[in-house]
């Protein structure tokens, strides 16, 4: 960044811009909480807390559940001792998740995972370590019985474990709009984001563009890029120590030499900004109380009006089915 007086020098008639630039700056406050989680809210019904829902929805999936895997998996077995395991299984999760103050993160999971199923859209049967949870399976996150393939609760959650439980959902590529879209429905648009993504200026990028915007052919930039050896954590100081051909042209050919010269200056820098292919970030109250937004003017209404006629034509099917 320029300072003052390099910035006065180069806009010399424009004084009060820099006046107001400054008092801006002063007049900006931002204090970021980090010591914490900001879970969205969940709405329970008037008569019921966080804990108490999570434990009736719970009981009533694990019902449901066991109606079916008693009839699947031991129908010459006795039901109540059959159901016992499930039952010591699932107070035990329920006690956990509640002295961790988890109920929340399991509601709103929830919630959105099983609107999803309800309206025709693919979710994926769990994976990771949430798929050993019962409260999770009773509450239809995942649709793995972890009794039944001895999964552990202890690797998903539990007391020692100081950062959020995680969990892995997988959603149709051609229905994943339409959750977001409810999501953003169902908390406010001023809750809810999408997080960001920067793809860098790696070694071979910032040779092709950096000789691009020097007005170089293409094939002359293309031709030094492929000099850059191909390896995870490639620089083009690596780049010059390890490729003789490359160091050779640049300590030779003056182009090539002010080419890289300037790549160096660039190399590492975000080149763009782009979008998770499903991350979001839900908040209790506008996000903008918790951190920047960088702003994207495409409503969701404009994307799926511009869908493929393959992609109605399986979201048709789909919604049949």
């Amino acid at each position: 960044l320029r300072t003052e007086e390099e910035m006065q020098f180069l806009f010399p008639e424009n004084p009060l811009a820099l006046d107001n630039t400054g008092r801006i700056a002063e007049e900006c406050e931002l204090d970021l909480d980090n010591s914490k989680f900001f879970l969205p809210r969940f709405n329970t019904p008037p008569e019921h807390t966080l804990d108490s829902w999570l434990r009736q929805k719970a009981q009533e999936g694990l019902k449901k559940r066991l109606s079916l895997l008693y009839q699947l998996y031991a129908p010459d077995c006795e039901e109540l001792e059959f159901a016992k395991l499930y039952q010591e299984r699932l107070d035990f999760e329920l006690e956990v998740v509640i002295k961790m103050d988890y109920p929340g993160y399991f509601l709103n999971v929830a919630y959105f995972i099983n609107w999803a199923k309800d309206h025709s859209v693919a979710v994926g049967p769990g994976r990771g370590s949430g798929a050993g949870s019962l409260v999770a399976y009773a509450l239809r996150i995942t649709d793995v019985d972890p009794l039944r393939y001895g999964l552990l609760f202890e690797r998903f959650l539990n007391p020692e474990r100081v950062s959020l439980p995680d969990f892995d959902i997988d959603f149709c590529m051609l229905g994943r709009d339409r959750v977001i879209e409810y999501v953003v429905d169902r908390y406010g648009a001023d809750k809810v984001a999408q997080i960001i993504t920067f793809n860098s200026l790696a070694a071979r990028a910032v040779v092709r563009d950096v000789g691009r915007v020097m007005g170089l052919p293409y094939g002359f930039c293309d031709g030094l890029a492929k000099l850059v050896p191909f390896e995870v954590g490639m620089t083009l100081e690596k780049a010059l120590e390890q490729d003789e051909e490359m160091r050779t042209r640049y300590e030779t050919e003056p182009e090539v030499g002010q080419l890289i010269d300037n790549a160096r200056l660039l190399e590492g820098l975000p080149r763009n900004a782009g979008k998770h292919a499903g991350g979001i970030v839900i908040a209790p109250r506008s996000i903008t109380d918790y951190t920047a937004l960088y702003w994207e003017p495409v409503s969701y209404t404009h994307l799926r009006a511009h869908e493929t006629r393959h992609d109605l034509v399986c979201r048709r099917l789909l919604e049949k089915k």
